[in-house]
């Protein structure tokens, strides 16, 4: 990698760090540094289990404990365990740490107004869209087991989103399998999408005997969504069918999922004739890969 490279990314982290404020220890003229301010809005109005907020932040144990020791200290707030399991953690605003988290809202916004307010029209949409090619580069996809607890996490969210906006419900039971054992190399491949610590988004391949492939457990978190985080994923999920010689991959979706249809169209994607007896889809679609042989 050129040093150049190195360089300039440095560069951006300092010009960074510096606008925003992260290195006053009394961020946005509170009086607590970045860290505190950030787990304080980030565990919400709603609370947040303590793991979700080590995921969701990329902290480990020792320090996500002493940020929210300090919290509790300033009656901000509470550790418990949660009703529904008695092993899961819990952290809570009290009524002062949603006033303090409001205040927060509010200059948040602020410093995002006077980022923007110098600009004209064009160079503000110019750098909101910087801001979300960055956070969208920054996502790293990589190969998960599927039964790592980040891969069961993504397919019971996808699963979830299937049986709110299908009309009869969803059953992955009761319908084409993709059992571990079949996503699993060299059988297939699973991907998972991390932000951070935080699993957003997955995609899979599922190989048969015959030589084809499909496309299975495509899904992206609703605060990864706009990000193109589901072209990204189509796309390492298409390179790694190529690297296998794969010819032409395909994929069956509902119709109520409109937005998946539309990237895969615009993608490349033909629909095809049902090639499976898939009882939640409505439509079947295929893509001849490029040869990427030598």
């Amino acid at each position: 990698m050129p040093p150049s490279r190195i360089a300039e990314v440095r560069r951006f982290n300092r010009a960074v760090t510096a606008r925003i404020g992260a290195l006053d220890d009394r961020f946005l003229g509170q009086r607590r540094p970045l860290g505190e301010a950030r787990l304080l809005w980030e565990i919400g109005p709603g609370g947040c289990e303590l793991r979700a907020l080590r995921a969701r932040l990329g902290l480990d144990s020792g320090y996500t404990s002493r940020l929210l020791r300090a919290l509790e200290a300033d009656g901000l707030v509470t550790v418990a365990p949660a009703e529904s399991d008695r092993r899961v953690r819990v952290a809570r605003l009290t009524r002062a740490g949603l006033a303090e988290r409001a205040v927060l809202d509010e200059r948040s916004d602020e410093l995002a107004r006077a980022l923007l307010e110098p600009l004209g029209e064009a160079d503000q949409r110019a750098l909101v869209a910087a801001m979300r090619e960055v956070e969208r580069l920054l996502v790293v996809i990589r190969p998960v087991d599927p039964e790592h607890p980040d891969a069961k996490r993504c397919l019971a969210a996808y699963f979830a989103e299937l049986n709110r906006r299908s009309d009869t419900g969803f059953d992955p039971a009761d319908g084409v399998t993709a059992e571990p054992h079949e996503l699993r190399p060299p059988a297939g491949l699973l991907l998972v999408a991390y932000r951070g610590a935080e699993p957003v988004g997955c995609g899979a391949l599922k190989h048969y005997a015959d030589g084809a492939t499909d496309l299975k457990r495509m899904w992206v978190a609703d605060a990864a969504r706009g990000l193109g985080l589901g072209r990204r994923l189509l796309g390492e999920l298409e390179r790694h069918a190529a690297a296998r010689g794969v010819r032409t991959v395909r994929l069956e979706t509902s119709r109520h999922l409109t937005e998946a249809i539309a990237l895969y169209r615009s993608a490349g994607y033909v629909e095809v004739p049902a090639f499976n007896a898939e009882p939640f889809a409505d439509h079947w679609f295929a893509k001849r890969l490029p040869d990427s042989g030598p």
